[in-house]
């Protein structure tokens, strides 16, 4: 009966979400009480799960994620992008644009937000399309791919680096983990499948083409990517040190407190407010305002993750994961597979990739404790799972559309096929890596 129980809490989660439109953290708390009282939860403990829930992976997420948020602002503000997207356009020239566009979409989107990084780029690509004169569509998906994967797959994006907390992983080495998976996972659903979508006419609106910033207004080329890649360049950087140290050499404290994701994204975000704000000639209170509008935008995020927190946490504290967990070693199933099918379901159903990915992360999670599993490949598989179909449900689904204004057959065979390209292929990837690990 448990599982009957878990499938209901998850169905009313779903129902919530698609059929009431209720806002997806509200949802996750009345699902956590569901899912509380069927499963036999004392009703004078269930808040504190709940809260506990909460408050335990936020703990581990507020840091990096507002950070995060800060950075990625500021590198769209300050035209940093701008110059990235302008030097990768002179080093591939127009025969490659579809190759500059998904580099541009993989540099940029590593410390953006998608949302942010789509409204940044779109109105980039539109304009090399019509000075081209070449298809947006063709244009548009490798970049768009490259958006898609660094948000599915890589920290410190939001559901990587939740799911990163809740299994226990390395962030580091889920992110060199991903990035070997991200680079051809692109490739294929970027500039490969993009060749044959040269006949989908798009006719973007005006509104949404781009106004750049003059050439002496935009940071340096050095500066641009630098300020953009630190983070990574920082958390790579550490994890191989600390890995290589032993535990009493003098030094392993200092790079482990460095090398932690939180003080990553602090030490990167001071250095881009110099490099980017102060030398930029930002002054001190229009940066802060920078941070100001950065943390409002993924203020909703950090609410669906918590919500997800509380439902985990009913579900540790009940045992039914356990129980779950314990079941599912029966199934002649590979975990990585069977964590991938669970997420692109609920994507399907649901429509977001963060809601999905997370759901099936406390569902999941007692199999890393039993090491069935490597949890830096299950992260990235969940990534992957997470982004499959995307259609009617799921707003990126429309802003893709309306921004390239396409028909809804047009749109799916190109926007919903390419994100069904990166979940299987990512999955494939996943286990490829798995047999060398």
């Amino acid at each position: 009966m448990s599982f009957v129980f878990l499938l209901i809490s998850i169905a009313v989660l779903i129902l919530l979400i698609t059929w009431l439109k209720i806002n997806p953290f509200i949802a996750f708390l009345i699902s956590s009480i569901v899912a509380g009282i069927l499963l036999g939860i004392p009703l004078d403990l269930l808040a504190g799960s709940i809260q506990k829930g909460i408050g335990s992976l936020l703990g581990d997420l507020v840091i990096i994620i507002v950070m995060g948020a800060m950075l990625g602002k500021l590198v769209a503000e300050s035209g940093a992008a701008q110059r990235i997207s302008d030097v990768l356009m002179g080093i591939f020239g127009i025969k490659n644009v579809t190759w500059a566009m998904m580099l541009t979409g993989l540099v940029v989107g590593i410390p953006l937000f998608y949302n942010v990084g789509f409204v940044l780029l779109v109105p980039l690509v539109f304009t090399v399309s019509y000075q081209y004169k070449l298809p947006a569509v063709y244009v548009g998906i490798p970049l768009l791919a490259a958006l898609s994967v660094t948000h599915g797959f890589l920290p410190p994006h939001p559901s990587p680096a939740a799911l990163v907390a809740q299994f226990g992983a390395n962030m580091g080495l889920t992110l060199v983990y991903g990035l070997f998976i991200a680079v051809p996972t692109i490739i294929i659903a970027g500039p490969f499948f993009a060749k044959f979508l040269k006949k989908i006419e798009a006719k973007p609106l005006a509104t949404f083409q781009a106004k750049p910033k003059a050439e002496s207004e935009l940071p340096g080329t050095f500066n641009s990517f630098f300020s953009a890649l630190f983070p990574v360049f920082l958390l790579i950087g550490t994890t191989i040190l600390s890995l290589q140290l032993p535990e009493d050499h003098a030094l392993f404290p200092l790079i482990k407190f460095i090398g932690d994701p939180g003080m990553v994204m602090l030490i990167s975000i001071l250095i881009a407010s110099y490099t980017l704000g102060i030398r930029m000639k930002f002054k001190t209170e229009a940066l802060m305002d920078i941070y100001v509008v950065a943390t409002k935008d993924i203020a909703m995020i950090l609410l669906i993750i918590a919500g997800a927190g509380a439902l985990k946490e009913v579900l540790m504290a009940s045992g039914v994961s356990k129980e779950i967990a314990d079941g599912l070693q029966g199934w002649d199933v590979h975990p990585l597979v069977l964590a991938w099918t669970i997420t692109a379901i609920i994507r399907v159903a649901v429509g977001s990739a963060t809601v999905a990915g997370l759901t099936t992360a406390g569902i999941i999670a007692p199999m890393v404790g039993m090491g069935h599993v490597d949890p830096n490949l299950l992260v990235l598989s969940i990534g992957a799972g997470s982004l499959m179909f995307s259609h009617f449900n799921d707003g990126g689904f429309w802003l893709y559309k309306e921004y390239f204004n396409l028909s809804v057959k047009d749109t799916i065979l190109s926007w919903s096929l390419m994100e069904t390209i990166v979940a299987v292929v990512g999955l494939l990837g996943v286990l490829v890596l798995d047999i060398f690990i």
